[in-house]
């Protein structure tokens, strides 16, 4: 057996290169997805949060409003509210009005209609 034979050739490394670039090339958009859908249920579910606390807000003080500060906070409805992509809540809520979130992830728009 010759020394000089042994390990990789260039051609062979290229190879292995590409394929790897190619794996990586499906997998990113695939990645993506996830985590964008991954976003909106988690800002739809604060949302749904919200929406409950300001329905009991509602019924115990005999108001149709209500401000985000009377519903969150540590002796309030819903303790914090964890802002997962950059999201913005509402200021105000309205009884029987859809709650429109806003800036997620800097460019979607998530609704929840109670």
């Amino acid at each position: 057996m010759n020394k000089g034979n042994r390990g990789f050739t260039l051609v062979e490394i290229m190879i292995v290169v590409v394929i790897i670039g190619l794996l990586a090339a499906m997998a990113i958009p695939a990645f993506q997805k996830v985590r964008q859908s991954s976003q909106d249920k988690a800002v739809l579910n604060n949302a749904r949060q919200l929406s409950g606390a300001a329905d009991q807000y509602f019924l115990e003080n005999g108001v149709s409003t209500a401000a985000l500060s009377d519903l969150v906070g540590s002796d309030k409805y819903v303790k914090a509210v964890n802002t997962v992509a950059s999201e913005s809540y509402p200021a105000n809520y309205t009884q029987g009005v859809t709650i429109t979130i806003s800036g997620v992830a800097g460019q979607r728009t998530v609704t929840y209609a109670p």
